[in-house]
């Protein structure tokens, strides 16, 4: 019996910006990322998947790798209609916030004093310097967690493991029992690792209070970063 080739990928065919591209190079040229070439593949002539492929990896191409400041980690892209972009926790302008982003512009405002947008999404951050990842990079559509197993948990840890190893001073923030697993991918002495429970309302409001916004500024400012301007209502299009 003859053993399944792996999928090969081509580097020039990634659609990333380069100095992500440069640092996940060893990741795209690895067998496993073969497979998820192969599965996102099958899944796409079965069926929808979300987000739309140029959007796959727009958290990458909106914070390059050496203006990352701060990490937000997700779970799962949204698995309905219009909503998933390519950043954690962001719906498009004009599509409906999700529960979890209203608990964080509640806590953003008990937090700051930012009054809360009319808008979820959250490229205003992105470009300056928030990665918005989502543990998992795709979904199939209206089936949650549907890509868990496709391999790009491994592909996303090493993006925590690379932003650990090579750069300094990088905020995460990890809500939620899955993103403070990833606690161990983290050199807790030269970055700054702040928990909290998830901000999806099944959390109870545990998620209230935990003032991570103006926490991040604090530590940013410390390290003679500019802080994030967390107000969604400051965003030009």
């Amino acid at each position: 019996m003859t053993k399944r080739k792996n999928m090969q990928v081509n580097l020039e065919d990634v659609k990333i910006e380069p100095s992500w591209k440069e640092a996940l190079k060893g990741e795209f040229l690895s067998p496993y990322f073969g497979d998820i070439k192969e599965k996102l593949i099958g899944a796409k002539r079965a069926g929808v998947v979300y987000p739309p492929s140029n959007l796959i990896f727009n958290a990458f191409n909106l914070t390059p790798f050496d203006v990352v400041k701060v990490v937000i980690l997700g779970q799962d892209p949204y698995h309905g209609p219009n909503q998933a972009m390519g950043l954690s926790f962001s719906v498009p302008s004009g599509v409906r916030i999700p529960p979890s982003l209203l608990n964080i512009y509640k806590e953003i405002y008990d937090d700051l004093g930012i009054r809360e947008p009319n808008s979820g999404d959250l490229t205003y951050w992105a470009k300056q310097g928030v990665l918005l990842l989502n543990a998992s990079l795709t979904v199939g559509a209206n089936m949650a967690n549907s890509h868990s197993g496709f391999g790009w948990q491994i592909f996303t840890d090493a993006v925590i493991k690379i932003l650990s190893r090579e750069r300094e001073n990088i905020v995460f923030l990890l809500w939620g029992n899955p993103a403070k697993a990833k606690i161990p991918l983290i050199d807790t002495n030269k970055h700054l690792v702040l928990t909290a429970a998830h901000p999806s309302p099944l959390a109870r409001g545990a998620f209230f209070g935990c003032r991570h916004f103006s926490k991040t500024n604090f530590y940013l400012t410390q390290h003679a970063k500019t802080p994030i301007d967390w107000d969604l209502n400051n965003f030009q299009i």
